[in-house]
């Protein structure tokens, strides 16, 4: 490598990046535009494969933990230097976008190509990341490989993690691992410098207020409960109602009374029933079982954890006499983002003089876990309508290389620092 005063965002190529996600969106592509490749499927096992082709054209050494993160790295002139990483997940949603979560996987391979193009030096190494099952679609919990990595999430029980098929994740994840032959060893925790991570937005602020970076400064925290009703099936057209033990006819009262308790003026507090399984499912048959789960968001931990404990009393309630289970699957609290990672992003984006704002993540992502082993951030680019987790998902070629641009001017400006 030979020192440059050039700026490493110079090097970023718009078109190799875009054909780049076109390649890749190319494995498991939909009927509709978008793709489908969950977590440990033969699809995402390809995606990981060519990703890892690409990097070790260009030089850059694979690192593979016992979960799956694959690591491609790019060394610095400090053998003994902690690494600076960007990246993302290229699993997906089972309808999902040609850029959630590929954007960030692409834009660390782009920022280390374009060092590597223009030569630029850095002290620490520089590395991008495909984190394993970001989406949680297949198996869940979601954020799966960064939590484990980062020693928030326990690996032998995420190893017993079980999708609809009742197939765990130990089951499949030695072929994953096998695609990804030749990647040295990594060990869970080892030590990051610093962590960006690029990402669509996922909303429609940016394209609402023209804006093309997004500098973001924290995630709000969720709160995930899974309810479950049990009653009792009858005949729809002979039994009374004061005798039935309708199990859909509670939780519909218990999601209500839910909805009445999240309803929020500002607009800030996000409040889903997102699944809702119905037993015997028959048209003329009183439910006798009924499933349903409820993701809470909220950016203050104050709000989640008033109205979050409040969530199994209404749900009691409404219940009576019906049996009745309710369990928190999933808890996280707000992110605040390192102000010098913040800092440098910010930094970046007004030298290259492109329009931006600071904003809050709505979303989880896998810098929400890496921020608890070492200074993290986010850049965001726009989403044409907001769309993500949707085949539809669209972006802007030029909107993408200048999150690029702004990505490896930060991660070279964090590396020699």
């Amino acid at each position: 490598m030979t020192s440059t005063n050039q700026k490493a965002s110079s090097g970023i190529q718009q078109d190799r990046l875009w054909q780049r996600l076109m390649d890749l969106a190319s494995i498991g592509a939909t009927k509709k535009g978008g793709v489908n490749r969950e977590a440990l499927t033969p699809e995402d096992n390809a995606a990981r494969q060519l990703v890892q082709g690409w990097a070790e054209a260009r030089g850059f050494t694979t690192h593979i933990d016992d979960i799956g993160n694959l690591f491609f790295r790019r060394e610095g002139t400090d053998p003994d230097a902690d690494p600076v990483v960007t990246g993302s997940h290229i699993d997906s949603q089972p309808t999902g976008g040609k850029f959630d979560g590929a954007y960030g996987v692409m834009a660390g391979l782009e920022a280390l190509e374009a060092c590597e193009d223009l030569g630029i030096v850095t002290k620490r190494p520089l590395e991008f990341v495909a984190w394993f099952n970001e989406e949680g679609g297949r198996f869940q919990p979601a954020t799966m490989g960064s939590g484990v990595y980062a020693g928030s999430m326990d690996f032998e029980k995420m190893l017993d993690v079980v999708d609809r098929e009742g197939v765990r994740v130990r089951d499949d994840l030695p072929a994953s691992l096998v695609a990804t032959a030749g990647a040295k060893p990594r060990a869970f925790g080892s030590p990051i410098a610093a962590y960006i991570e690029a990402h669509i937005e996922q909303g429609p602020r940016l394209e609402i207020e023209k804006k093309t970076i997004g500098v973001v400064t924290d995630i709000q925290g969720c709160r995930w409960f899974s309810v479950e009703v049990l009653g009792e099936e009858a005949h729809a057209g002979t039994t009374p109602n004061a005798a039935r033990k309708d199990a859909l006819k509670a939780s519909l009262a218990m999601i209500h009374e839910i909805q009445e308790l999240m309803d929020d003026p500002s607009d800030i507090l996000r409040f889903t029933v997102g699944r809702m399984d119905v037993e015997p499912n028959s048209p003329n048959t009183v439910p006798a079982r009924v499933y349903f789960t409820i993701d809470f968001r909220h950016p203050k931990m104050k709000v989640l954890t008033e109205k979050g404990d409040k969530i199994e009393g209404i749900c009691k309630r409404h219940a009576g006499d019906l049996p009745l289970t309710v369990t928190q699957t999933y808890s996280v609290p707000p992110t605040i983002f390192n102000k010098n990672v913040v800092g440098q992003v910010r930094k970046a984006t007004e030298a290259l003089d492109l329009p931006n704002l600071d904003m809050l993540s709505g979303a989880l992502h896998d810098a929400k876990y890496m921020n608890d082993l070492a200074p993290s951030g986010m850049i965001f680019v726009p989403c044409e309508r907001g769309l993500s987790h949707n085949e539809a998902e669209s972006a802007e070629p030029s909107d993408l290389a200048d999150g690029a641009r702004v990505l490896v001017d930060a991660l070279v400006a964090l590396a020699n620092q």
